[in-house]
């Protein structure tokens, strides 16, 4: 008998990167872990964007947990973040199909990929540029343990061109505007890298306060100009651009910490940053 459309599979199924190297292979352990990582989600709101870091669990779960915690998760979601690897598109995009976690599958939202992609045609669907990237991945299992019915569209940028993340911004924000129900933007980035605690600190204070005053050329030409390693910097400017687009008014830094509070060493650190944005 053949199986009703609208229960069929997903065709494409993507199988977790980085399980059990950035966060536990093993499903109770794993929900273990984020539940410890998220603390009582009193007073949770929505918003229209955030950033939230992508370093193994141990050193950012605290972090990333504090912001999905002031959150109420909608159902919809787009994830932006870097592409680590060179390799695949540049802006790349799955349309179709499932993330697979230990905790179970995350279905893409198709109908919401493929209106970005008619707003922003220099999107490109390439499995290549997410088959390995971590950036995206490791916020699944939070979103998994706050809210099982989400579905979200998945973009990485391998691109650092203003002009190109600003349009890709206001396409977003087009995007969400247009839907019914909210959608959240979830730019994914940790800050500075392998600089001492002090340099990092004294750094990543001059990038969040640009992503605070709601300011993506700010942060831009701050990144650039200043010699920031905020990897995901692309990915948080897109964010920012759309957030503007779409009202917002006001950011906050809900958590800041680096790897060096976790294993000691001063000397070369990365930093993690959670901002809330609406």
């Amino acid at each position: 008998m053949p199986e009703h459309p609208l229960l069929a599979e997903p065709s494409m199924i993507r199988p977790p990167a980085v399980a059990g190297h950035f966060y536990s292979s093993n499903a109770s352990e794993l929900s273990r872990d984020v539940d410890g990582y998220l603390p009582a989600r009193t007073g949770a709101r929505g918003a229209l964007g955030c950033v939230v870091p992508h370093a193994g669990y141990m050193y950012s779960g605290h972090v990333a947990g504090a912001v999905y915690a002031s959150l109420e998760i909608p159902a919809r979601l787009i994830l932006i973040g870097p592409r680590h690897f060179p390799r695949g598109e540049s802006l790349a995009i799955l349309s179709e199909g499932s993330w697979t976690t230990p905790l179970g599958g995350a279905r893409i939202d198709a109908e919401l990929a493929a209106e970005l992609k008619r707003k922003f045609p220099r999107l490109r669907e390439d499995m290549v540029a997410h088959e390995r990237e971590h950036s995206l991945e490791v916020q699944i299992p939070f979103l998994q343990r706050i809210r099982e019915d989400f579905q979200f569209v998945p973009v990485v940028l391998g691109t650092d061109r203003y002009g190109v993340l600003e349009e890709l911004g206001h396409a977003v924000g087009k995007v969400v505007a247009a839907q019914k129900e909210p959608v959240l933007v979830v730019a994914s980035s940790d800050m500075n890298h392998y600089e001492s605690d002090a340099i990092t600190r004294v750094k990543d204070e001059r990038a969040i306060a640009r992503v605070l005053a709601l300011d993506p050329r700010g942060l831009y030409d701050t990144v650039r100009a200043e010699g920031i390693t905020m990897c995901g910097f692309a990915a948080t400017v897109a964010m920012l651009v759309a957030a503007r687009d779409l009202g917002a008014t006001k950011a906050e830094l809900v958590r800041y910490a680096t790897s060096g509070d976790i294993n000691g060493d001063r000397e070369h650190v990365v930093g993690y940053a959670g901002i809330v944005i609406r």
